[in-house]
């Protein structure tokens, strides 16, 4: 997290596939200080405790082939919908002009899943991303990892 610098009243989200954490730089690039905004959460178990069908099997058309389905990763359908809804979130914020800059932390595959979802509004303030998972962690952890 080298020359990662996070200027006062950056909006700093640190999020997985079911959790985000709106935080607000009250301090400087010096010396952080952040400010929980806002928490959004949604569950997510893993897909065996969703889906409760084995996967289904197509039949050919000729002949006695057949062939197993892939299962539907419900985990992963959760995680897409999450990223979409944060990113609509915060295109609602830039479009209001509630932050200039946006710092984003996230695992590197929710990382991919937002920057696919976020509108160009919110991908132009994006200021750095960080491939991590943090938000298991408390702010105060947060802030001496970013200031590292």
């Amino acid at each position: 997290m080298d020359d990662i610098r996070i200027p006062h009243d950056t909006l700093v989200f640190v999020g997985d596939g079911a959790k985000a954490l709106f935080l607000r730089n009250k301090g400087d690039a010096q010396l952080l200080n952040l400010v929980v905004e806002r928490i959004f959460e949604q569950e997510n178990p893993p897909t065996r405790e969703q889906g409760t069908d084995r996967p289904g099997r197509s039949f050919a058309s000729a002949g006695t082939h057949r062939s197993a389905m892939e299962q539907t990763d419900w985990h992963q359908i959760a995680e897409e919908r999450f990223a979409s809804a944060v990113a609509e979130r915060l295109y609602k914020h830039a479009h209001a002009g509630r932050f200039d800059n946006l710092v984003v932390i996230a695992p590197p595959k929710v990382l991919g899943n937002l920057r696919k979802a976020f509108h160009k509004e919110v991908a132009e303030r994006v200021s750095a991303e960080i491939p991590k998972e943090l938000t298991s962690h408390p702010v105060y952890e947060i802030e001496k990892l970013l200031a590292a």
